[in-house]
């Protein structure tokens, strides 16, 4: 079926994405009315004591979805000697977990054992692009918490050393095109990144190259002043862009300027098609922001899972 997809920033814009057969807009119009209130007082309250919250919380949504869809398996701590989601390489950084717990808390007191965890991820994901300043959506839900959870799948996570045809893959495994890829890699207009993510491209690059070529050169002195080799310093890294709080269209502006952080980032100008879309979505607020909205929608449509858990972090 077919559903208005509406995209609300400065401008109003409607527009129309296919939605599968298990999620829909209404899921709990009887059963818990005010969840998505619920999570939006959560979500604000952990804003206001802490500006990191909504780029770890739209990041953790990502992870999710990228690993046996958005199931909520990244939630899960360690059962005995198994290694979760949580414990792989790519997700140690991952914080702001109190969040989700939280909103679980606040929406089991008003409707127990109704709305799954991995319903208040995506929604309290739609919170934080808003708060920080970025579209908002209709959030399609009635997904289910799984209930397998390995550190070793966290290796299918894209990563920020991958090329064009890697990011190509990894997105069409999922069932998400070059233009999606585009649209949610604008998530890094959020955040924080550790030297480790991106000093592949500031020390011996390659045989010919001592830093990437490809990065604007007063930048990648700026970035080795923060990241020289083989820093021991644990928390040392780079804000996403200078408006790291902030959900803009930055981000694409600084790809163009050759000032982007990941080698990923900089893959989007290999493809015409998709150095387009960067060129696009840097001279307008308004189409990012549209197309964000609806590659959110479908990739938080990819789903999973099996229950609906009473504790985010541990199975029924």
């Amino acid at each position: 079926m077919a559903i208005a997809v509406a995209v609300f920033s400065s401008l109003f814009i409607c527009s129309y994405f296919p939605l599968g057969d298990a999620l829909s807009l209404n899921y709990y119009d009887k059963t818990c009315p005010s969840v998505e209130s619920i999570i939006t007082n959560t979500v604000k309250e952990a804003f206001a004591e802490d500006k990191t919250v909504p780029a770890a919380v739209l990041r953790m949504h990502f992870h999710d979805c990228f690993i046996r869809g958005c199931d909520a398996s990244v939630l899960l701590d360690k059962d005995g000697n198994s290694k979760v989601e949580k414990s792989g390489p790519p997700n140690l950084s991952l914080h702001a977990f109190f969040v989700i717990d939280n909103a679980k808390k606040a929406v089991e007191a008003a409707c127990p054992g109704v709305v799954s965890c991995a319903d208040i991820l995506a929604l309290a994901a739609r919170d934080a692009v808003v708060l920080t300043g970025g579209p908002t959506w209709y959030v399609p839900k009635g997904r289910k918490d799984g209930r397998t959870s390995f550190a070793s799948e966290t290796r299918q996570l894209p990563a920020p050393t991958f090329n064009f045809s890697q990011l190509q893959q990894s997105f069409s495994q999922r069932g998400l095109n070059l233009g999606d890829l585009v649209a949610l890699s604008g998530g890094h207009s959020l955040g924080f990144s550790h030297c480790s993510s991106f000093q592949s491209r500031l020390h011996n690059f390659d045989t010919t190259h001592d830093i990437d070529p490809s990065i604007n050169p007063s930048f990648a002195a700026s970035l080795q002043r923060v990241c020289p080799a083989h820093t021991k310093v644990k928390n040392a890294g780079s804000n996403m862009d200078p408006s790291p709080i902030m959900f803009d269209n930055t981000y694409y502006k600084l790809i163009l300027q050759g000032k982007s952080l990941f080698s990923s980032d900089q893959a989007l100008l290999t493809s015409p098609s998709t150095k387009n879309l960067v060129t696009q979505f840097a001279g307008s607020k308004k189409a990012f922001y549209e197309a964000f909205a609806k590659s959110m929608i479908k990739m938080s449509s990819i789903t999973g899972g099996q229950e609906v858990r009473k504790n985010c972090r541990i199975v029924n």
